[in-house]
Order: C-alpha cells, then sequence, then structure tokens
C-alpha cells in the first residue's frame, strides 16, 4: 500500500514538473487573448511538420533553437490539435476543410472544394511547393481534380518574396519534417528555408504559418502551431484551435467563402496586435 501512494505521488509530481516546464517556455507568461481580426496579408505561408507533439517541440529547446525563436517572438498556441490520424486525413482538412472521410494514407482522387480552386475563383493565388522526397499523402492537391497543377518544386520558392502567391503550403520531405528524421534536421531545415521570409514577413503584411500534421498518438493529438510575422502580438495563448480554425482565418484572411467544417469554425481570435 505504501509503495504504491509512494508511486502515485511520484507520478503526479513528474506530470506537474512537465507542465511547469512547458508553461515556462522561453520564460515567456501566458497571453491574454487579444480578440482581434487578423490582417489582411498580401502573403501566407504554411509550413507542415510531421508526427510530433507540442510538448516534444516546446521542451526541445536546445534541439528546436529555431522554432522556439519562432514561439518567443510571434504567437505560440498551447491548446492547437490535429483533427485525425493518420496524416493524410489531416493534410485534406486543412487544404478543402474536410478529411474527405479518409482513415488511411492511401491513394484518393476527388472532384471536391479546395483552397486553390476557391482562392483562383476569388482572384487569389495558390501554390504548393514541393521538396524532393515528400509523398504524395502530403501533398494534398495532387488528390483534387482542379487542383493538380497547384505544385511546384520547392526549388522555385521565389527569393523575392513579393513574388509569392497569395497562400503558399511548403511541404519537407520526409527526412526534413521530422517524420524519418530528427527534430534538430527538421528545425535546422525550416531556419534555412524559411528563416529569410520570417525575417521578411515581420516588415512586409505578411504570415508564416508553422503547424503539424499530428503528434505521435500519445497526447490527444496535441500539436505545436505558431503564427510569426506582421501583425503578430507575441505571446502564448491558450484559445484553442484546429486545422480547421487555422484554415478558417486563412479564408478570412483572403476574404473568401469557407470551406467544409471549416464553416463552423470561428477565425482564430488570439495573437493579433492593435492596428
Amino acid at each position: 500500500m505504501v509503495v504504491q501512494s509512494w508511486r502515485k505521488v511520484v507520478r503526479r509530481l513528474s506530470i506537474l514538473a512537465v507542465l511547469v516546464a512547458s508553461m515556462a517556455l522561453n520564460g515567456a507568461p501566458q497571453a491574454v487573448a487579444s480578440s482581434r481580426k487578423p490582417p489582411k496579408y498580401d502573403h501566407v505561408v504554411v509550413v507542415i511538420m510531421e508526427n510530433h507533439s507540442f510538448e516534444q517541440i516546446s521542451l526541445a529547446r536546445r534541439a528546436a533553437p529555431y522554432l522556439n525563436k519562432l514561439a518567443k517572438g510571434g504567437a505560440l498556441f498551447d491548446r492547437s490539435y490535429g483533427v485525425a490520424h493518420p496524416s493524410q486525413p489531416n493534410y485534406f482538412a486543412l487544404f478543402s476543410g474536410l478529411t474527405q472521410n479518409v482513415h488511411d494514407d492511401g491513394m484518393h482522387a476527388f472532384a471536391a472544394p479546395n483552397l486553390a480552386a476557391r482562392l483562383r475563383a476569388h482572384g487569389k493565388t495558390f501554390t504548393g511547393y514541393v521538396e524532393a522526397g515528400s509523398p504524395r499523402k502530403h501533398n494534398p492537391w495532387e488528390s483534387f481534380a482542379d487542383a493538380k497543377g497547384s505544385e511546384k518544386s520547392l526549388a522555385h520558392l521565389p527569393r523575392d518574396y513579393e513574388k509569392l502567391p497569395s497562400v503558399s503550403f511548403v511541404i519537407p520531405n520526409l527526412e526534413n519534417d521530422m517524420h524519418d528524421g530528427t527534430i534538430e534536421t527538421a528545425d535546422t531545415w525550416l531556419r534555412t528555408h524559411l528563416g529569410g521570409y520570417a525575417a521578411w514577413s515581420k516588415k512586409n503584411n505578411s504570415l508564416l504559418v508553422v503547424t503539424f500534421d499530428e503528434d505521435d498518438y500519445h497526447t490527444e493529438n496535441h500539436i505545436f502551431t505558431v503564427f510569426y510575422g506582421s501583425g503578430i502580438e507575441s505571446g502564448r495563448y491558450s484559445e484553442r484551435i484546429d486545422h480547421y480554425s487555422v484554415l478558417r482565418t486563412i479564408e478570412d484572411i483572403e476574404s473568401i467563402p469557407p470551406l467544409g467544417t471549416s464553416v463552423i469554425r470561428r477565425v482564430i481570435a488570439s495573437g493579433w496586435s492593435r492596428r
């Protein structure tokens, strides 16, 4: 009995220690939700990483210094969640507002509304920039009939960021998105490929979103999501969001009608600075 009680105490203290360490991320206090609307950005870039929980990234300060730098200078959402397992339905949710009733990573084809087509119909532009080796399951536009022409090689990501489309998704390959490679490898990749844009976005009415498709099946799909750029009030926010919320916010920024389940999600209200 005494041993069992002691084990319970140790377990509770361990859980408390993790929570305290997580809350102490970068020494930043919990920020108060601003309840403001996002700016009408000129460019939005969304980078999607893989299969790690919020805690795995927020506590990995040595392995993920750049992600934690973005978190310190941006809006970190500590109640951000994927909507499904495995990977592919989460990408569909971000791109079309629905998982398309998919529960696997197989080959699928749809004639369904999606972000690329909706932006095009409203005079906006979309590109999915894909690193060589990224699988189809991570490139959702390949599964939508009227969006297949949206893909370009990551090598064509403009160095002149003014030439970026209205909205971009950037997809690393399996080595660089944490699926197969390490947190440290992905963090270095992010700084190398998007660090210039992140710095530029601060002064050029643009936004960087870094998120994950799903967690590692251990934390109720609790994932790391950070917004960084112009018009962001840095802090850590407790507003609950998911992939549909992120999509709904992009739709609001671009003034396009919401897709699928995003119609019943609110635009993210936290993290926007006074203008």
